[in-house]
């Protein structure tokens, strides 16, 4: 990542270009540079914000989505942020839906991918085993359509963390958190125009999934990548860039 990361107080970010904000959320075993793409195509023309989700550090009795839900509220009122794009992969996009349901009016758009939320065969089935380094490579690259994408630097980054015991007990208890927050008798109540692009191939969050958040959703639009699975950021980010340009410029009537 080529990034420049500021550190502010709590907040570690990416804030680049000026003009209409997008706001992205990365996953649970996500990072700041998942979005190295949408970064690199519309920060001449938009202002790009990714706040680095405290995954690892905070506190185990917040370790939920509750608690990563009041951050984002916190990092949005921080940076004073209204008519936001916000955008979520994986459990970012489950952070995305509960924030729309309750501060709407600062949400202009919503754009989710490969998102929890209604169902995720999380890591491919099971949590990662803490200390087989072979088991996590299998098992980040089980996330990615072409497991070359998974690079030695993501699955180390990975690894780290599942051998990490504090690390891990969060990691577990926002997983856990994610599952119990079932949002399908909710989401029906947004009214924010969103596009849902989902990999094709996705084993995280099926096609299934994307149906039904399309059908639930009443103002949404599904489009799918082919030969991708739960990143299409990361695996084709031309595609989803063409796709988020193609959206982005049309007219919603907001």
């Amino acid at each position: 990542m080529d990034q420049v990361v500021y550190q502010e107080g709590k907040f570690n970010f990416i804030d680049q270009g000026q003009g209409e904000i997008l706001l992205l959320l990365h996953g649970l075993f996500g990072a700041l540079s998942n979005w190295d793409g949408v970064v690199r195509r519309f920060k001449d023309r938009y202002r790009v914000l990714i706040p680095l989700l405290p995954i690892n550090e905070m506190p185990l009795k917040q370790a939920g989505l509750e608690g990563l839900v009041k951050f984002v509220e916190e990092f949005v009122d921080w940076r004073e942020l209204r008519d936001i794009t916000m955008m979520g992969n994986s459990l970012g996009g489950h952070l995305a839906i509960i924030y729309a349901l309750n501060r709407p009016e600062y949400i202009k758009r919503l754009i989710l991918t490969g998102s929890s939320g209604l169902f995720e065969n999380s890591m491919g089935g099971s949590f990662p085993k803490r200390g087989n380094y072979e088991y996590i490579k299998e098992r980040v690259e089980y996330t990615f359509y072409h497991p070359k994408t998974a690079t030695k630097e993501y699955v180390d980054e990975v690894f780290e963390t599942t051998t990490s015991i504090p690390k891990a007990m969060r990691i577990v208890a926002i997983a856990k958190s994610a599952q119990r927050n079932n949002m399908a008798k909710d989401i029906g109540n947004i009214k924010i125009p969103t596009l849902l692009i989902w990999g094709l191939n996705d084993t995280i969050t099926p096609p299934m999934v994307a149906h039904e958040f399309a059908r639930l959703i009443p103002n949404s639009k599904l489009r799918f990548i082919d030969k991708c699975c739960h990143a299409p950021m990361m695996e084709h980010p031309e595609k989803f860039g063409d796709l988020l340009e193609e959206y982005l410029q049309e007219d919603h009537g907001s």
